[in-house]
């Protein structure tokens, strides 16, 4: 049952695949079948708490005990798909990433060395069993990637503002995966035939990796980018002028056709959009 609770806990965006319940084998997709009816499915901003919640014990879980049976659930042409949660194995592939993150000392002070170490072996173990297991969710703190935004076109844009709607306020977009495939395909070729390798390798080595992610999924799965807990922080005129993937996608034409000085006003918008919003974290 969905938590109910005032708290909003911000910072947090979100990349989601939802796969028809065709791509699940028996018994996980009459699991998720009967799910989907539910009439009290969960929020982002509960799962989120959940784990948050986990680490507050001394010494702090950082990886769950066991693997959650929640999921994110959406109608795509009258055909139900779900997003599974898997908050273990996304917390143990968030503690690999804590070192390349944050300062030693830090990480240390907020999860001691011996209970990574533990979660760690727990992982090697599990992975032994699991070889092909992958998340349906990639997150980010505190920005969205812009190699996110390359998945999707601003008319496919959908902005709640706050009082609007029940979910609101929410900023997202949503395209079918064979579109989110090709869209970084394109990008993908517009820069390795009009940059030269110093500027486009931090770039499509970014696109690269989730194309390949993508690739594991059902070709008519649904694909999502969510602002999740951003919208908490940032204000309503900032929301309703961001046009992010117009941006990037104005970027990208203008890479095909040559035009540098069109290119780099795109990405001079979104550099000088994404540095606002990274400075809030270190405002009081």
């Amino acid at each position: 049952m969905a938590q109910a609770s005032s708290v909003i806990v911000p910072y947090v965006s979100y990349l989601r695949v939802y796969e028809p319940l065709a791509a699940f084998p028996e018994p996980e997709r009459s699991h998720w079948a009967s799910y989907a009816r539910r009439k009290d499915l969960p929020t982002a901003q509960d799962e989120l708490r959940r784990s948050l919640a986990d680490l507050l014990p001394v010494p702090p879980v950082p990886v769950p005990v066991h693997e959650s049976g929640d999921a994110f659930v959406a109608e795509v042409d009258e055909v139900v798909c779900v997003c599974p949660w898997r908050t273990r194995l996304r917390g143990w592939l968030a503690l690999e990433e804590l070192p390349e993150l944050y300062p030693e000392p830090m990480v240390d002070a907020a999860l001691p060395p011996l209970v990574r170490r533990q979660a760690s072996a727990d992982f090697e173990r599990w992975l032994e069993r699991n070889p092909d297991a992958r998340p349906w969710i990639r997150s980010s703190v505190w920005h969205v990637p812009v190699r996110w935004f390359a998945l999707f076109e601003g008319d496919e844009r959908e902005y709640v503002k706050a009082g609007e709607g029940d979910a609101g306020p929410v900023l997202r977009y949503r395209t079918p995966m064979v579109q989110a495939r090709r869209r970084v395909a394109r990008a993908l070729k517009a820069l390795r035939e009009h940059l030269d390798a110093t500027a486009r390798e931090p770039l499509s080595a970014g696109l690269v990796d989730v194309g390949r992610w993508l690739e594991e999924f059902h070709p008519r799965s649904l694909v999502e980018l969510d602002y999740g807990g951003l919208v908490h922080v940032l204000s309503d005129s900032h929301l309703s002028q961001d046009v992010s993937a117009a941006d990037v996608a104005e970027g990208i034409a203008a890479l095909r056709d040559d035009d540098a000085a069109a290119a780099g006003e795109a990405y001079g918008r979104l550099t000088e959009r994404w540095r606002a919003v990274r400075e809030l974290q270190f405002a009081n």
